[in-house]
């Protein structure tokens, strides 16, 4: 009978190299992401960080590259906030140093466009009469998509929906 987990397969140095290669070279990766599947390769000690430090150095793996390409596709496809997508990079083993420059590199002009859209859209399904409770549907949903309170109330005024 067969488990729903895949055995781990014991590769050699060679092989577990152009395996991550191919890892990361199929979508940015975090450095977390990529010792995790090394592990589950059968690689440990020296020899793991022998191909990250080796990955680095190729430009494999880039830790900034891939916070930039995660705010902005969160951001640009999923239409998170900047509190959601710090949480998701948190996840993925992001330094905060990194992760600060990846959340910087969103433009503040979508961010707001983004949000007040997401406010009108949001505001169109809510079938609330009484104002107060409608302003907290619409604040607690944009708080679940990751957008910050002061940000919300910026939009609900600006859509005068406050």
């Amino acid at each position: 009978m067969k488990s729903g987990k895949q055995e781990t397969a014991i590769l050699d140095k060679k092989q577990a190299l152009a395996k991550a290669e191919s890892f990361c070279v199929y979508q940015e990766r975090s450095q977390k992401e990529v010792r995790y599947k090394l592990v589950e390769w059968g690689m440990r000690g020296d020899e793991l960080e022998e191909i990250l430090s080796e990955l680095i150095v190729n430009n494999f793996l880039n830790e900034e590259r891939f916070a930039k390409s995660y705010a902005s596709g969160k951001f640009n496809i999923k239409k998170w906030g900047r509190v959601k997508i710090k949480q998701g990079l948190k996840l993925k083993g992001v330094p905060d140093r990194i992760l600060q420059k990846a959340l910087y590199s969103l433009d503040d002009n979508d961010y707001m466009q983004t949000l007040e859209s997401l406010v009108i859209k949001k505001a169109n399904t809510i079938a609330e009469s009484n104002p107060l409770k409608r302003k907290m549907k619409l604040m607690t949903y944009l708080q679940g998509r990751g957008f910050e309170s002061d940000l919300i109330l910026l939009a609900l005024k600006a859509s005068n929906l406050n």
